[in-house]
């Protein structure tokens, strides 16, 4: 590699610290690394994994200077960080992936999608809707369809179904006039995701295509190997991987694919970061996609994604826990030697709040999403 890579016990800095950056911290520590996490939340989950926790907004000067100071390389675990703090640290000689510019395209739904439309990808049929007068427009193209927010949407959260215009613009007062897109809805056969990591032009890799099952927004359930055509999944990798070069990306970048009839495939949205359907890399693959992110950022070459089981993960929402609090039942996913939990550490569960998830690996997917189901019923 023509850059020298940046090895143990160097400290490495993190935008975030929910469960994405807590995993992150585990990854990083077990290579050797020291970690440095800025967040604001003085009971964020990765602090507790981390050597220093800045407990800072993040466009803080102080906390900004410090992590420049301190850490041979930055990455984030969300995309909803402040772009220009990313740009900043760059500025400053600080080895930032992926770049505050990947970050800022991935943070706005009219940029995003203008940018893989560019790129030669498809998407769904879409229209930028900045003001009300953008809805005076032929609507025809796009109906039925899904108002959803440009910016801060996630989990199904601000998104509304409308099938005429006067539901359109309804949807666009109820969202309090926020820069949208109105994205028809299309004939969806199944969802799948890719997540890729690249950590210089010819270094890059994808782990295995995960297929994805979602309810009231929020992923569900993840399935590996997706069980779709197996030209649809290097079709996905392929696409992935292709939107990772046109971004010029350095990082884990999952992207997400709606399959429709006739096995078509477009592209639903893209992350500039590990990912919830990723996490089944946890137990099954011989990487971890947060292992690879430690690795990009060092300037590392990609390692291994081979699938050595397959694997069906479940998330555990704040809904599984009872009242006051109280624990899910853990005896049966305890107890199964094929099943991994992982919890997130956090302090309170609330309703649709991603406290967990949990891997099981058997002989087949099939077999794997039975158990998963079945231990699943037992935790209420």
């Amino acid at each position: 590699m023509t850059v020298k890579p940046i090895l143990p016990p160097a400290m490495l800095g993190i935008l975030g610290g929910g469960q994405l950056g807590r995993m992150f911290a585990t990854a990083a520590k077990t290579m050797g690394y020291r970690v440095t996490v800025l967040d604001p939340d003085p009971q964020a989950p990765a602090a507790a994994f981390a050597d220093v926790h800045l407990c800072r907004p993040y466009t803080d000067e102080a906390a900004l200077h410090t992590l420049a100071r301190t850490c041979a390389a930055v990455t984030t675990e969300f995309e909803n960080v402040n772009a220009d703090s990313m740009r900043w640290l760059a500025g400053e000689g600080v080895p930032v992936s992926p770049s505050g510019d990947c970050v800022a395209i991935a943070q706005d739904r009219i940029a995003e999608k203008t940018f893989i439309r560019q790129a030669g990808l498809s998407t769904a049929p879409f229209l930028a809707i900045r003001t009300a007068r953008d809805l005076d427009a032929d609507l025809s193209p796009y109906l039925p369809g899904i108002l959803k927010t440009a910016r801060l949407g996630y989990d199904g959260k601000g998104q509304v179904r409308v099938k005429t215009v006067e539901e359109a613009r309804y949807a666009l007062s109820e969202l309090k006039h926020q820069p949208c897109v109105l994205e028809k809805m299309l004939p969806l056969e199944t969802e799948v995701s890719v997540i890729v990591t690249r950590s210089a032009p010819s270094e890059v890799v994808s782990f295995p295509v995960a297929e994805n099952h979602h309810a009231d927004g929020i992923l569900d359930v993840s399935i590996v190997p997706a069980r779709v055509k197996p030209e649809i999944a290097e079709r996905a990798r392929a696409m992935a991987m292709r939107l990772a070069e046109a971004l010029n990306y350095i990082g884990v970048l999952a992207v997400e694919f709606f399959v429709l009839e006739g096995d078509e495939l477009v592209i639903n949205e893209m992350a500039p970061r590990p990912h919830n359907s990723g996490h089944y890399t946890l137990d099954a693959t011989l990487t971890s996609q947060f292992e690879q992110q430690v690795r990009a950022m060092c300037g590392l070459y990609p390692g291994r994604t081979d699938l050595h089981s397959p694997v069906v993960m479940v998330n555990l929402l704040g809904d599984v826990w009872g009242e006051e609090g109280a624990e899910p039942n853990w005896d049966i996913l305890l107890t199964a030697p094929n099943a991994k939990l992982h919890l997130y550490g956090k302090t309170e569960a609330r309703q649709g709040r991603k406290m967990g998830h949990f891997n099981v690996l058997a002989a087949d997917a099939d077999s794997a999403l039975e158990q998963a189901r079945a231990i699943r019923d037992t935790l209420g």
